[in-house]
């Protein structure tokens, strides 16, 4: 980030809570709060479970939500500072953003994500046709992302813990809570 910061003379955008342990921060923003950057409207969405302090960029008037290691095409992130309550929640919090907005993750890991989606969630007619676009795009050496909520909530499993079939698939029947589906997925995700 210094390095960067002192090269190009940029600012650095972070959560408020990290100010302590990211160096640099210039702007140093809270969970709801707006930012204008350069015009445009940025909301911030606290978004723990990866990392306590970790936060999302939802650009409402260009439909696009920054998610860094919260949300990734087809998977989350680990758990490194937080639990699994946090993580789902962070995740319903993006994932109730509107179905056209396009995601934006820190990392390309779609293809082996959608390995894992796909051996928890293989009767998923849209995930099969996505994974086949997939390794056809990568392929071609081509990105993945953007992706966008709509696609993710169809064929992401972290997103699904509420569709009968994901569940049976992972032993549960109704009973068991959103969460307690989400910590068994991320759980096989962290092993696989």
């Amino acid at each position: 980030n210094m390095e960067l910061k002192e090269t190009f003379g940029a600012k650095i955008v972070g959560p408020l809570a990290d100010k302590d342990r990211i160096p640099g921060i210039d702007i140093a923003l809270s969970d709801k709060e707006v930012w204008d950057m350069d015009g445009q409207r940025v909301e911030v969405i606290h978004t723990p479970g990866h990392t306590k302090g970790h936060c999302a960029f939802y650009f409402p008037e260009s439909n696009a939500v920054f998610t860094g290691d919260t949300l990734f095409s087809l998977g989350c992130g680990r758990l490194f500072e937080g639990d699994a309550e946090e993580m789902y929640n962070s995740l319903a919090r993006i994932s109730s953003l509107p179905p056209e907005t396009r995601v934006y993750c820190g990392h390309e890991y779609t293809q082996s994500n959608a390995k894992f989606a796909v051996a928890m969630d293989p009767s998923n007619v849209a995930l099969i046709q996505r994974n086949e676009e997939i390794n056809h795009l990568r392929e071609k050496n081509m990105p993945t992302i953007p992706t966008t909520i709509g696609l993710e909530i169809a064929t992401n499993p972290f997103l699904r813990t509420s569709d009968c079939s994901l569940r049976e698939n992972l032993g549960f029947g109704t009973e068991a809570s959103q969460t307690e589906i989400f910590a068994t997925l991320r759980s096989k995700k962290d092993t696989f």
